[in-house]
């Protein structure tokens, strides 16, 4: 009877055994996004909701500060995936890389900047930039290229209707404005908001609603990535779509709330107030598939800049399978 109980208990355990070797750990994804900002909401309610989670993914966050050191973190294999301006693949392919970056996953789909007076204005119209000093963003990044599409949209040349400031780096931009640089600044949200209530800056128009709808800012990772493991890039897109449905579909008090501990510097209401401005102009895409059309304006807007060489291929530089995918439920 022992020797029975024991063949019985022995069968138990390789049985557990088995069990617990079908039971494989999350699979761990590197991110590097370019900055912590509201502007990517909808990622930081997919990491503290648990739609990672949900797909078996361990997602490790990191901010690496500007375009060109997010794309050597990728490239190097330091990150897995990189969430920044589309024009930073382009930039890649324009160099000739043997393993492209591709575009897979949009996240925002308009610019993200306002632009900010320093004095209050009841009838604002961009003529009254002619001729003053404007604070404006880092020159070849997506923010300073809309900048200077819209101004030449409203026929003001940047380079000699106004003195142009673009030599602050990104991080000092709104200090510098608190400070007394500039009649007018390109500020991304919540330091739009915080200059209105702290009575610093007013904002007068929105370089997302002017600029139209492009990627600005998008989920990439290297062909190679894609090639090796599909499935997590589809488990990402999926985490990633869940994020946005849940931000379209709740308050903007819910999502500050929600997101609060990523920006514990940040007043409350003052986030609430972010995330409302940039859900009024539909910045935050509420699906993943970066269209044709939105990779054609982006290239209308590198090309008004100077920093288009070619055209970039769509078909090469974009990936709209796993986003399809996502909203699909496969």
């Amino acid at each position: 009877m022992k020797r029975l109980l024991s063949l019985g208990m022995a069968i138990g355990l390789v049985g557990m055994a088995i069990l617990s070797g079908c039971s494989s750990a999350p699979e761990k994804i590197r991110i590097g996004e370019v900055t912590r900002s509201l502007f990517y909401a909808p990622l930081y309610v997919a990491l503290e909701k648990g739609f990672f989670q949900e797909e078996g993914l361990d997602v490790e966050l990191s901010t690496i500060p500007g375009g060109d050191k997010v794309m050597s973190a990728l490239l190097s294999d330091g990150i897995d995936v990189a969430l920044v301006g589309s024009e930073t693949s382009i930039y890649v392919a324009q160099q000739g890389a043997a393993d492209p970056v591709i575009n897979f996953a949009q996240l925002t789909q308009t610019d993200g900047t306002f632009l900010v007076a320093r004095e209050k204005t009841d009838s604002f119209s961009f003529d009254q930039l002619k001729g003053t000093v404007f604070l404006g963003q880092r020159k070849g990044g997506m923010p300073q290229m809309v900048g200077e599409y819209v101004l030449k949209k409203h026929q003001i040349n940047p380079q000699s209707d106004l003195e142009l400031i673009q030599n602050i780096e990104f991080k000092n931009i709104a200090a510098s404005f608190a400070s007394g640089t500039g009649k007018y600044v390109q500020l991304f949200e919540p330091e739009a908001s915080r200059f209105e209530q702290e009575g610093i800056g007013h904002v007068v128009a929105s370089f997302g609603k002017e600029s139209g709808t492009v990627p600005y800012t998008v989920f990439m990772t290297k062909q190679s990535t894609i090639d090796k493991n599909p499935t997590a890039i589809q488990k990402f897109t999926n985490a990633v779509y869940k994020g946005q449905q849940w931000v379209a579909s709740h308050s903007p008090k819910e999502t500050a709330d929600t997101i609060a501990k990523y920006f514990e510097q940040i007043k409350p209401e003052i986030m609430e107030s972010a995330v409302k401005r940039y859900l009024e102009q539909g910045s935050y895409a509420t699906d993943p598939i970066l269209d044709e059309a939105e990779w054609k304006q982006l290239q209308d807007i590198m090309d008004s800049a100077g920093e288009l060489k070619g055209p970039a291929d769509y078909a090469k530089l974009v990936n709209t399978t796993f986003a399809k995918a996502a909203i699909e439920g496969k």
